[in-house]
């Protein structure tokens, strides 16, 4: 048993008692109204989900089990996952098994997943390729094993664990392998036992990397993109599918076929677009004044400046800030990054001017799509797969708390127009 399941294992008795209770005790408690605009809104804002492994407060932005992610940046991503899991950083010993046992996990990543990829057309876009090869991977399915030959509820969480885990273990090297695969990169590279899991998904990749920077770019990345609440697609749709039961392999999936919409996974990729657009526009790095008027000038279009504004924050995304600083270090003269950092300075004051816009501050998209690019990194596909290596940190964990404390099947009401426009009447 790792020292995770173990850690797991004497904490998660008390939780389930505790939600039990207090569910007994305040479960008929009001805690908000739904209103018309919210139903036809995409129910955004409704408080209606629990989610114990992150919360992002409009003035704070993204916490982590109770640690804002700004105090996390220096953390590996396998400590972000234990953090995920458990509410508490792991301590050396603790982290060192945790990396050896996804070391040990990723050796097993059976074959059969490769030849999926092979028979797929070579020009299938890399999130299909991706969500494919792990619903492929439903095969080795502890849960379903599990639950199939019998067991009892309070225990589901523990292959749960065991589905989630491997599933961490093995997107790293699937992913590398599909962007090699896919951009003609040349043939899968084997795994470095030296390296961590962001470091080696870093080297699998292939990305020139004579500093050792770009590897630190994948550990920051991974980190700040592993959660955000359980209210964003990925998120949700994994927790809904999730919450009937289906396996890690099914939710994961399912999640990923969410993070491939462009309304959630895609924004990076845009706000790369508009960055190299602007700069080919004005022959290089423009100035800040430049950059006033043709931010004005896109508003005035009808279109939007990507990367600033969200559905949530009301201040600068302090992961934005992260890559900020990042790029500041590493790559302060590199004119894409200069562009981000003058735009940094210069849009958030021309959006303050338009009433209707609440957040005129960046978010992480805003920064990270340079970064990869300076790292040679062009392939604006690819970029939502980073994200769903990240992301996968996330929802794994949801998808264990959630089987530990037994949540139930998500099913919400819903009713037609009429009903709606019933209720408006009274």
């Amino acid at each position: 048993m790792s020292m995770l399941e173990k850690v797991l294992q004497k904490q998660i008795p008390e939780m389930r008692n505790d939600i039990k209770a207090f569910v007994k005790e305040h479960g008929a408690k009001v805690i908000g109204e739904l209103t018309i605009g919210a139903a036809f809104g995409g129910m955004r804002g409704l408080k209606a989900m629990v989610c114990d492994t992150s919360e992002v407060p409009p003035d704070k932005g993204l916490i982590i089990r109770g640690i804002p992610i700004a105090q996390l940046t220096s953390k590996l991503p396998e400590e972000i996952f234990w953090l995920l899991c458990v509410g508490t950083l792991p301590n050396a010993e603790e982290l060192k098994d945790l990396q050896a046992d996804l070391k040990a996990r990723a050796k097993k990543l059976p074959k059969y997943a490769f030849d999926v990829l092979d028979a797929m057309p070579k020009d299938s876009h890399p999130m299909c390729q991706l969500d494919t090869a792990i619903l492929a991977l439903e095969r080795e399915s502890a849960f379903r094993a599990n639950y199939t030959e019998g067991m009892k509820k309070d225990d589901y969480w523990v292959p749960m664990l065991e589905d989630s885990l491997n599933i961490m273990a093995w997107m790293p090297e699937i992913a590398a392998y599909i962007y090699r695969k896919s951009f003609n990169k040349g043939p899968r590279i084997p795994a470095d036992p030296n390296l961590d899991w962001g470091g080696n998904y870093a080297h699998m990749l292939g990305i020139p990397d004579p500093t050792g920077e770009f590897k630190n770019l994948m550990r920051l990345y991974l980190t700040l993109h592993s959660d955000h609440e359980g209210g964003n697609v990925s998120a949700h749709t994994c927790h809904c599918v999730g919450s009937a039961l289906s396996d890690a392999y099914y939710s994961v999936s399912a999640g990923l076929n969410g993070l491939a919409g462009p309304l959630h996974g895609l924004a990076n990729q845009e706000c790369l677009g508009w960055i190299l657009e602007t700069m080919e526009k004005f022959g290089g790095a423009p100035t800040e004044e430049q950059l006033a008027k043709y931010a004005q000038d896109t508003l005035n279009s009808g279109k939007v400046v990507p990367g600033y504004g969200h559905a949530v924050l009301r201040i600068t995304d302090p992961r934005f800030d992260a890559f900020h600083a990042f790029g500041a270090k590493v790559c302060p003269d590199d004119p894409t990054y200069k562009t981000v950092a003058r735009v940094f300075k210069v849009v958030p004051e021309v959006l303050k001017q338009v009433q209707k816009i609440k957040d005129p501050w960046p978010n992480v998209d805003a920064a990270s799509g340079c970064l990869l690019y300076h790292f040679g990194m062009k392939e604006f596909s690819y970029y939502t797969v980073l994200f769903s290596v990240s992301r996968t940190m996330g929802m794994a964990s949801q998808l264990v708390v959630a089987r530990a404390w037994g949540e139930p099947i998500e099913r919400p009401k819903s009713m037609p127009t009429a009903w709606f426009k019933a209720q408006a009447a009274k």
